[in-house]
This record gives C-alpha cells, sequence and structure tokens, in this order.
C-alpha cells in the first residue's frame, strides 16, 4: 500500500483505542500518524480490565508479553456477591472459556505504553498536538485534518480516525448523532495501596453496587455507587467518611475502611453514561472507541470494544486490498455494517449487567437477584453470558433466555453445551 500523502492515516487522539489503532494499521505497513493534545496520559481510573479478546489482538501486536512482564494481574473470575460474601453469580473463565482464559489487570498508563512501545516504526506518535478541524476534498470526502498550532497546518491522509473521545469534534464536523443517556446514579473510584483481592466481585447491597478487583502492585480497584444527589455538598474528606460506612456495611470489604482514609488513597467521582452513534464511518473518516460509543463500566466492556474497533476496522481495510480513496470508502461501510451490531449486542451485555447489579428500588432488587439466580442455576446461560463479557463467540440471549433467567419457564436445553470456543491468547501465549 502506498500514498503521496503525508501520511496514509491520521489517527486523532492516543487513548487505548486510538493506539490500538495505531498498532492494528501499522502493521498492514501503511504510514500512520497519532496525534495527541496532552503531553502525557491523565491520571484517571479506567480501562483497566483487558478480557480475552482484546488480549488476543494485544499478543498480535506484542503489547500482551509487555504487560505480563510489566507485573499485569491474572483474573479468572467474575464473582456477583451478597454483603457477606455469599456467591450469588459466579463466572469462572477458566471452566467455561478453557483453561488459560482470564482478565488482565493492569493499569491504563501502563496499557497505553504497552500499545506505543508495539506499534509498528512505520507509526509515529505527536504529542501536544491540537487537531481544530477536518479538511474536505472537492467532493465533500474526508482527506486530513487542520492542526490548531499556531499558523494554518494540515495532515493530509486517505482515513482518519476519530478516537478523540466522547465529546468528539471530529464526530460533531461530519454531523454524527447519538443520543447520550445517564445512569440513574454516580460512582466514586478508590485507588487504594497495600491491599489485594483475588477476583473482579460485585457486591450487591441495599444502597447499590460495591466492585473491587486487583490492580498490580498490591493495589485494589474499588468502585462504590452513590445516588445522583448523595454526595451533593460533600467536601473530600465528607466523601471518604461516606466512603468507609458504604464498605463498612460489606463485611467481605470491611478490611478496606480505615485505608479509604490514607492520604495516599486517590478518589475520584464519575457521572455514567452511555450511548452509541447511529453512524461509524462517512467517506474518509472511522469513528473508534468513545468517540462512538461508551456503556456502563460495570461489565468491562468500554475499553475492550475499542479495541476490537481498531481489529475489525483493519480487517476490513485487508480485505478491501489496495490503498485508494475509493478501497478505503468501501472499507469504512463494511467496517459500518459490521461492526455496528456488535456494538449493539455489547451495550445490550452491558446494560443488562448494570441493571442486574445496581437497581436499588424493591422490585429493581428483586428482579436482579432472579436473573442471577437464574443465570447460575442454568449453565448454558451461564456459558453464554461469559463469552459475551469475555468476547468469545458473543452468544446474544434471546428474549426467552430471559424468562429462563427469571425462572418464569423451564429450560429445556439449561445442560446443553455451547460449541467449544475459538483461539484466544492463553496466559502461556502472553509469558
Amino acid at each position: 500500500m502506498s500514498s503521496s500523502s503525508e501520511a496514509d492515516v491520521v489517527v486523532c487522539g492516543a487513548g487505548a483505542g486510538g493506539l490500538a489503532a495505531a498498532c492494528a494499521l501499522g502493521a498492514l505497513g501503511l504510514r500512520v500518524v497519532v496525534l495527541e493534545k496532552q503531553l502525557r496520559p491523565l491520571p484517571i481510573a479506567k480501562g483497566e480490565l483487558l478480557q480475552p479478546s482484546s488480549l488476543e489482538a494485544l499478543a498480535r501486536w506484542g503489547a500482551g508479553p509487555r504487560l505480563v512482564r510489566g507485573g499485569g494481574v491474572w483474573i479468572d473470575r467474575l464473582c456477583a456477591r451478597a454483603p457477606d460474601g455469599r456467591v450469588l453469580l459466579e463466572l469462572d473463565y477458566r471452566r467455561l472459556l478453557g483453561a488459560g482464559r482470564c482478565i488482565l489487570a493492569a493499569d491504563y498508563p501502563a496499557i497505553l505504553g504497552a500499545l506505543e512501545d508495539s506499534a509498528a516504526p512505520n507509526v509515529e506518535v505527536r504529542r501536544g498536538i491540537r487537531v481544530r478541524e477536518l479538511v474536505r476534498d472537492s467532493a465533500g470526502r474526508v482527506c486530513g485534518v487542520e492542526l490548531a498550532d499556531g499558523k494554518p497546518r494540515t495532515v493530509s491522509a486517505a482515513l482518519v480516525v476519530a478516537a478523540d473521545g466522547s465529546a468528539s469534534s471530529l464526530r460533531d464536523g461530519v454531523g454524527i448523532a447519538l443520543t447520550r443517556e445517564q445512569y440513574p446514579h454516580r460512582l466514586v473510584s478508590f485507588e487504594i495501596p497495600g491491599s489485594h483481592c483475588a477476583e473482579l466481585a460485585a457486591y450487591v447491597t441495599d444502597r447499590g453496587l460495591r466492585l473491587a478487583y486487583p490492580l498490580p502492585n498490591e493495589r485494589t480497584r474499588l468502585y462504590l455507587q452513590a445516588a445522583p444527589d448523595e454526595l451533593r455538598g460533600m467536601d473530600g474528606s465528607d466523601i471518604r467518611r461516606w466512603a468507609v460506612d458504604a464498605v463498612t456495611q460489606v463485611p467481605a470489604l470491611a478490611e478496606l475502611a480505615q485505608r479509604l482514609l490514607a492520604p495516599e488513597t486517590r478518589r475520584q467521582l464519575f457521572a455514567v453514561p452511555r450511548y452509541l452513534a447511529d453512524r461509524l464511518s462517512v467517506p474518509g473518516l472511522a469513528l473508534l472507541g468513545e468517540s462512538a460509543h461508551a456503556v456502563h463500566p460495570m461489565a468491562a466492556q468500554g475499553m475492550n470494544s475499542a479495541i476490537a474497533d481498531a481489529v475489525e476496522l483493519a480487517a476490513q481495510l485487508t480485505e478491501a486490498g489496495e490503498w485508494s480513496s475509493a478501497a478505503v470508502d468501501h472499507a469504512l461501510a463494511g467496517y459500518h455494517r459490521v461492526r455496528l451490531p456488535h456494538l449493539r449486542h455489547v451495550a445490550t451485555v452491558s446494560h443488562n449487567a448494570a441493571r442486574m447489579l445496581t437497581m436499588v428500588s424493591p422490585l429493581g432488587k428483586l428482579l436482579g437477584r432472579r436473573l442471577m439466580r437464574g443465570t447460575a442455576n442454568n449453565p448454558r446461560l451461564s456459558a453464554a453470558t461469559c463469552r459475551n463479557i469475555a468476547g468469545i463467540d458473543p452468544h446474544p440471549l434471546r428474549p426467552l433466555d430471559r424468562l429462563y433467567q427469571l425462572g418464569l419457564l423451564p429450560d429445556p436445553r439449561a445442560n446443553q453445551a455451547l460449541p467449544e470456543p475459538s483461539s484466544a491468547a492463553t496466559l502461556e501465549e502472553l509469558a
């Protein structure tokens, strides 16, 4: 593939999605320029859990082994638990997906560093560069970007990848619409040093979700659900005391309570949106990651969906077989056609998981417990749910399956095994 422009691809944004796109497209031999307005990654709690489907791509690019050598933590199960620690629903990855298939927990800056270090030599990352707007040719096709670095300057390319986040100006610039909804709660995140948990555990309480999982270097990530106005008027000390009270009410997490007051424990407060763009591409431009979609973090799908976007975009460009504007636009149409149904499925999986674990109304709690119990008691549905979350051979649940989960109908196929999962990166391949 060749071109006379400054780059074949301009990727706007050096988050996980943008750098995954750089790895995937750089591996095709394309000249990729990544433009990022921040000089360094922001220290925020996001994108710390890599599902097996993502690890397969990272292993192919060489980023997975870097994360393992850097101290990434393996997690082999997801559990929903009662406050006393009693299991409500367990998804054992090794049992349901096969030996060697796990989640890898790593710090977000480490994931970004591993992706950037794994990119091919034909990938260039430029930081501290702000994109002003898109450049179009005489036919209106996107053909590059204009930079906002003093005097007007453009970077031309046959493909622009918009990976510039939820407030994407590039998405707005091509008129792609999305409807943003907010969940009726907020999340408070704590990074707790000097502690360790062995699993990804969601504790279901009358006051909402309490989610904990391990991070490298003996740290724990803790998310606490709060009602929209529950923390109104509180300062940092008040929020920490509120968190201590919330954790103390979950005996399985009580040992973390006093650590929440330590000055080295970092805290962040998040609103929780969900959205999906109605289109993923226009001629010359692809939307990728948070510029196109966001889901509740409970099911650990956000960053993993962005990586899957990059994989599919590269697959469509490979299938196109040549590097011309017409071939690129054909590939972009295929990317939209193939990827959008997958993203709708991910949105459904994440939304259902979030509602099951975060609803606090009496009816909501009753439905959530029944859905968990129905899934836990049905081997077929447990396996399908695990694959949906892990991203390995996703198996969308039908409306009839919801009736089985709720216990309204007996499932005649409850013990019917699903086909063996397709290949995915194993621990040995990432070692």
